[in-house]
Formats: structure tokens, sequence, C-alpha cells
């Protein structure tokens, strides 16, 4: 029982940083602000965020939890939805949440077409590329499932691409894509799912 209510108190990012201030801050009412006798809020903290990862575990594949909850990368030129072209929305494998979208030019009427421009691209680099995030307004990403950090894991910056709902490591962007945005997000096919449709 503690275990899926723990699960349900981390399901996103907000709630998991008030979780963890509650359990490493001295318990109320137990003189000096001393923690509680044989409470050890470290062990605490570790035990929740071991039943966080024993339930991505039995949610996901081994490649979909190393990718999003270890940090990797799929091999290049592997994943399944390199070469899509279907219309549609890619969600976290995760937690579901719309991240991107692929759309084609509509013809309505020879004289007007309806269209957003393409998001998903070749970019030849062996990861699926898009262009924006699905809810990008311009440059406003203020209302995409996105948030971008910095990566230094390979010795050199990188801008690491993680889901807003779930913290799921999605890929990383880079400032050399398609005008008009100029950003190439190479994301990684197992962090994704697709659904097919205009979305």
């Amino acid at each position: 029982m503690a275990a899926r209510l723990l699960g349900r108190m981390l399901g996103n990012r907000r709630r998991r940083r008030l979780l963890l201030l509650l359990l490493r801050s001295p318990a109320r009412g137990s003189g000096g602000g001393c923690a509680r006798r044989g409470t050890d809020t470290g062990s605490l903290t570790k035990q929740a965020e071991a039943t966080v990862a024993t339930d991505w575990k039995k949610k996901l594949t081994p490649e979909q939890f190393y990718v999003t909850r270890e940090k990797g990368t799929e091999p290049p030129f592997s994943g399944i939805y390199l070469n899509n072209t279907e219309s549609g929305i890619y969600y976290c494998v995760c937690c579901n949440a719309p991240l991107f979208r692929k759309l084609l030019l509509v013809l309505v009427s020879p004289s007007t077409t309806r269209c957003h421009s393409e998001k998903k691209y070749n970019s030849g680099t062996g990861w699926p590329s898009f262009s924006e995030a699905y809810g990008t307004c311009g440059r406003d990403e203020s209302n995409t499932n996105i948030t971008r950090q910095p990566d230094n894991s390979l010795g050199s910056t990188r801008t690491e691409v993680i889901c807003k709902q779930c913290d799921a490591h999605l890929g990383h962007v880079f400032d050399d894509g398609p005008t008009p945005s100029g950003q190439r997000f190479c994301i990684n096919s197992v962090s994704l799912n697709f659904k097919p449709g205009s979305g």
C-alpha cells in the first residue's frame, strides 16, 4: 500500500520535489528539530526512489527503461520511428504525454492549402528528428510537455530533452535544424509511442 501511495505521489515533478523536501526536513514536534528516533530520512528517500524505479521496470521494456530512466541512447538507425512518414502524434512511452507531431500538408482546394509545416524530418543522423515540440507557438515552449537541461555527460555541453510530466529522458536538441525554428530534436524511438491521425 505504501509503495502504491508513493508511486502516485511521485507521479509528477512537483509532487516528487515536495515529497523529497518532506522526507528530508526534520520531523515536527520531535524536540529540537531532530528527526524521530529510528527514522533515517535519507533511507526513506532512497526507498521512495527504489520503489519508483521498480515500478518503471515493471511498466517498461529493458530498452525503454535504459533510455528513459537511465538516460541511455538507442543505437543510431535502429529506431522503429526513424522512417515513419505517417501523420500523427508521438507520445511519451512512460506517461503518454503528447510530445511531437508529424503533419502532412493538406490540399483543401486548388487555391487553398491548410497546413502546418512538417515537424518531423529526416536529418540523416540516425534518430527521429523534429523541428519543434507539440504545443510550441513560435519559440514559446511553455505549452509543451518537454523541458530542456544541460547535459555534460560526454565531456561537451549538449541540451537534454526531458518529458515535463515524468522526467523521462527523450534525447537531445541541437541548433542546426531547418528553418524557421533552427532546431533539431533527436529523439530516441524507444522513448515514444506513435498514434496515427491528424491530432
